[in-house]
Order: structure tokens, then C-alpha cells, then sequence
């Protein structure tokens, strides 16, 4: 079996991690937490952050996360049990290493030694076994359909935990790696007071406000991590207001930038301009298909090929974008099917489709800027080419407080982002499998042959075959789901020439929302 040395440790990639397992049995993937630039970064100082990706309602809670903010803060209070590294591969966090025995259905995970809480308890697989059944049963987290796959977590011995699968899946270590998925002490409940083994305590929390940070004392069990004295994150919004924020000094780092400013933006000798093509937020209006008038199928391809998806590139987004092609697996993303035919703005289309449902009535969409920055006037544009089809579409503007509580899965047809996710399989299963039983499946998608499709994908060796059942997959979505997405972002994140490690990640922006962590000031 052929081993890949990286700097950051002994990675093996999925392939190789099953081949070698069906040849000598049982095999290890070692994981290390991955190093950072050469040199060893400087401690010290207080980083202000400038975020957009959260509300008033944000909890501590990992069940309850649904945007970037509540992540940010957690990875900073808590750690995960795997963690993507910038290249994409999994690596060990919580969980230093593991082997997996041929089929992928059977997984033996060794728990970091000599790690403690700030409580000063010492880690351990009773931690480990709690934490991840906090999204399992009965929860809505949105994890609880990535790890509904698991059938058993048993408890090895202090230092190991084996876990189970119903079917094998290749991608298991990164579905252990999603944001909500971080460790807390066994029995943990209050989460007004994070007990964590990250590198900052919490010092005050105002959801929808700030939440600010100090760095514990003594070293943090990750080498060259954790290095600010203090942090501080600000709740902003507005786009506009962000950049302010970045320019006149306010703060040394903010995400999603406004893509209509930021050529401007990366002209400024004092700001770093961080892109990643192809990777970021997918923007959607989301239907739910199991409820009138979106049952209609006729009406959901009028609505399909009655956006005008390069219009919306252009004009919303700055051509910082590609078009989305109505299921969330992004363009640079292993296993996208490059093959499946881009669904093209065709307004006569649009219109023989509409005639053909037999509605007549409006379509209302609700949109907000607490959905996405861009989601209003993304709508105006989607009224504007939906007209031209003879479809009318009522457009109502809701607030942005509460959108993701009072809108979200609420309403039958709004604007929804889904963010990227590093393999294909965390993406289709986080939104599509599972029917009701999957309570972020915001369209109501269910479909049998999608989920044998997706099963069998997972533990497919032929790379062409897995490929093939990925694309299938993809384009039972674009044909069967009620998702429209239009476009998708690329990652935009600015900072100060002060700043130094805030690099493209392999999943998430703002150095997989981790810039509190791995970041340091020259």
C-alpha cells in the first residue's frame, strides 16, 4: 500500500485507505494536526473579527448551528474529532488516528491521550460516545442524518472507541469532521458555560451582538495554534458595513465579501484579498415538493428554466461565481459531473411548462439579507425573468432577524444557501437523504433510486463507477428536487497585511472558520 508523507503527518487518501484494507485486513489511516507556515508563528495580541452568519437566536448549542458564526465560536471554545486540513484530506483532531477493517463498516478510532477540559477533566471515549450521540435519536441537529449511518459507538477501552456502520462508507473520518460534531465532557449540558478542550475560554456571549474570547494559560496541545491573547467577534451583517469595518481599522479580518466591491477591495495596499473559486456558498430558492403548488412538476421546471442563473452571476455576484446547475455539489468539487447539461435561462421553455401545471395563481417567494447577502436583489432578478415567461412571481422581503428559526422550513418556497462540505457524499446526505426523517432536507426531496444510489456509492472501489452513481445522484436532484440554485460563490474572505495564516481551506472560508485558532499576527 502506498503511503502519502505530507507535512502535517502520514495521510492516506480514501482509495488507497479501503484498497489497503482489503489486502492486508485491517489497515490505519494516521491523522496529525496539520503544521502551519515555516516559522513559528508570533503570540499575542487581540483579533477582532467581523463575521456575517449569524442572529440573535445563535446558541452554544453544536445541535442547533446553522451558519458560520456559531461554528467560528464553537471551534474556538471546543474541538472536533477530525479535522479537514487545507488540502482537503482528513486528519486526526480528537481522534489522533484510526483503522478501518474491508467494507468501511467496521472503524476503530484512537482518542488523543493527555488532552483536558477546562475543567481540567481529562478526555476520554466516555466524552467521545457522549458527543456523538447528542446527534443521533431524536434531535434535530444537522448532523443527525450524516451520522444516522452509524448502528453502534462502543466503548473500546479509556482511549478507543469502535464504531459501526449499517453499510460501509469510505467517508466516515469526514462526516466525524462536520462543525457540529465537536466534543464536550460526558453528561454535558450547559452550554451557557462551554467546558471545552479548544485554545480560548469564553468571556462574553451576545448572539446577534458579540461574543468575545481569552486565550487559557500555559500551551495549547496543538503546536503553533491558539496564539492571540484575546479575541474579539463582531455580528455585522451588512456587507457594506463589514468592509467599513476592515478599512478604517475596526476590525483585522472579515468573510463574504461583497463580491460588487471586491476588485475595489484587493487595490487597497493594506488588505489582503483571500479567493477560492469555485468552493463557497451555493444560493438557492428552496421548494418544498411534497406540498401545492410545488408537487406540480411542470411547475417546478418552469421555475428551472425561468432563472436567468448568468444574469445573477454577473450582476449579484461580480463574476464571483459559477452557475449552479439545481443540485449543491460544487464545480471544483471531487466527483462533480461535468457531463450533466447546465439548465440554460429559456423563457419559452419556461412558459410550455408553466401552461402544461395548469397554475394560474401567483408564486410567492420570501427572500432576506438575513439568507444571504444578495438574496433580495437575486429575487429581483429571478421576478424580472420569470415575467418575461408569463409567470408571475410575488417576491416578499422579510426580516432578517429570526430567518433561520421563523422562515426557514417554515415557508414552502424561500431563499436558502447551503455551504460547501468536503466530500460529495457529507453534501448530498446533509440535504437530500433521508426523507422527512432528515430535518435540514428543506425541499422534502425523496427519491428510492437516489438512496441505493447514494448507498452504494459510499463503498464503491472503482473510481469510474463511484463517479458515475455521484452523477447520477446529481442528476436525479436537478430533475426531481425542488432546489433552484443559481450560483455558486466563490469564497471572498479580506484581512489586514498584519494578519498572517488565513489560507484557503479545503472546506470552509475564513481558514475553515478556524482563523482564531491557526492565525497570528507579524
Amino acid at each position: 500500500m502506498t503511503i502519502n508523507k505530507t507535512d502535517s503527518g502520514i495521510i492516506l487518501d480514501r482509495r488507497q485507505l479501503v484498497l489497503g484494507a482489503s489486502m492486508v485486513g485491517l489497515s490505519a489511516a494516521f491523522g496529525s494536526v496539520p503544521a502551519m507556515a515555516a516559522g513559528a508563528p508570533k503570540k499575542g495580541g487581540t483579533l477582532r473579527i467581523g463575521m456575517e452568519g449569524g442572529s440573535a437566536s445563535d446558541s452554544l448549542d453544536p445541535r442547533t448551528y446553522a451558519d458560520s458564526i456559531a461554528a467560528a465560536i464553537s471551534l474556538m471554545l471546543w474541538n472536533g474529532l477530525v479535522e479537514v486540513a487545507d488540502d482537503g484530506e482528513a486528519t486526526g483532531e480528537l481522534f489522533e488516528n484510526w483503522e478501518v477493517k474491508p467494507g468501511a463498516a467496521e472503524w476503530l478510532f484512537n482518542v488523543r491521550k493527555g488532552i483536558t477540559f477546562t475543567s481540567g477533566k481529562t478526555l476520554d471515549a466516555d466524552d467521545v460516545i457522549y458527543s456523538l450521540n447528542l446527534h443521533r435519536g431524536e434531535t434535530k441537529s444537522a448532523a443527525k442524518a450524516t451520522l444516522d449511518e452509524i448502528s453502534d459507538i462502543k466503548k473500546v477501552n479509556a482511549n478507543q472507541v469502535k464504531i459501526l456502520l449499517n453499510n460501509g462508507n469510505l467517508d466516515l473520518p469526514f462526516n466525524l469532521g462536520l462543525f457540529n460534531v465537536i466534543v464536550v465532557p460526558n453528561g454535558f449540558t450547559d452550554w451557557s458555560k462551554p467546558d471545552g478542550t479548544g485554545a480560548y475560554t469564553l468571556e462574553e456571549f451576545q448572539p446577534g451582538v458579540r461574543a468575545t474570547f481569552n486565550r487559557k494559560a500555559g500551551n495549547y496541545w496543538k503546536p503553533n495554534r491558539g496564539n492571540f491573547d484575546r479575541v474579539e467577534l463582531l455580528y455585522i451583517g451588512d456587507a457594506a458595513a463589514r468592509t467599513q469595518a476592515l478599512v478604517t481599522g475596526q476590525v483585522d479580518v472579515i468573510n463574504r465579501v461583497d463580491p460588487r466591491t471586491a476588485a475595489l477591495l484587493a487595490k487597497n495596499k493594506n488588505v489582503r484579498l483571500s479567493r477560492t473559486p469555485g468552493m463557497g456558498n451555493r444560493y438557492c430558492f428552496d421548494a418544498q415538493t411534497d406540498k401545492d403548488p410545488y408537487a406540480n412538476k411542470d411547475l417546478m421546471l418552469a421555475l428551472k428554466y425561468g432563472i436567468d442563473r448568468k444574469k445573477i452571476v454577473d450582476n449579484v455576484f461580480s463574476g464571483y461565481a459559477s452557475m449552479g446547475n439545481d443540485h449543491n455539489v460544487g464545480p471544483k468539487m471531487k466527483y462533480y459531473d461535468t457531463k450533466q447539461k447546465q439548465i440554460a435561462y429559456d423563457p419559452d421553455k419556461a412558459r410550455f411548462h408553466y401552461k402544461k401545471s395548469g397554475i394560474t395563481a401567483p408564486i410567492e417567494l420570501k427572500v432576506s439579507e438575513g439568507a444571504f447577502s444578495g438574496a433580495t436583489d437575486s429575487g429581483l432578478i429571478y421576478q424580472e425573468s420569470l415575467n418575461k415567461a408569463g409567470i408571475e412571481l410575488d417576491l416578499k422581503r422579510v426580516s432578517a432577524d429570526g430567518y433561520w428559526d421563523n422562515v426557514w422550513l417554515k415557508v414552502p418556497f424561500c431563499a436558502v444557501f447551503w455551504g460547501n462540505r468536503p466530500t460529495i457524499d457529507s453534501q448530498l446526505t446533509t440535504t437530500f437523504f433521508g426523507g422527512l426523517k432528515n430535518p435540514w432536507n428543506d425541499t422534502h426531496f425523496e427519491n428510492a433510486e437516489f438512496s441505493k444510489t447514494l448507498l452504494a456509492a459510499r463503498t464503491e472501489l472503482d473510481q469510474k463507477k463511484r463517479g458515475e452513481m455521484y452523477a447520477r445522484c446529481q442528476e436525479l436532484i436537478a430533475q426531481n428536487s425542488g432546489m433552484v440554485c443559481f450560483a455558486v460563490q466563490d469564497y471572498l474572505d479580506a484581512c489586514n497585511t498584519k494578519l498572517q495564516g488565513l489560507t484557503p481551506s479545503g472546506r470552509y472560508d475564513m481558514a475553515d472558520l478556524r482563523i482564531a485558532e491557526k492565525g497570528w499576527f507579524a
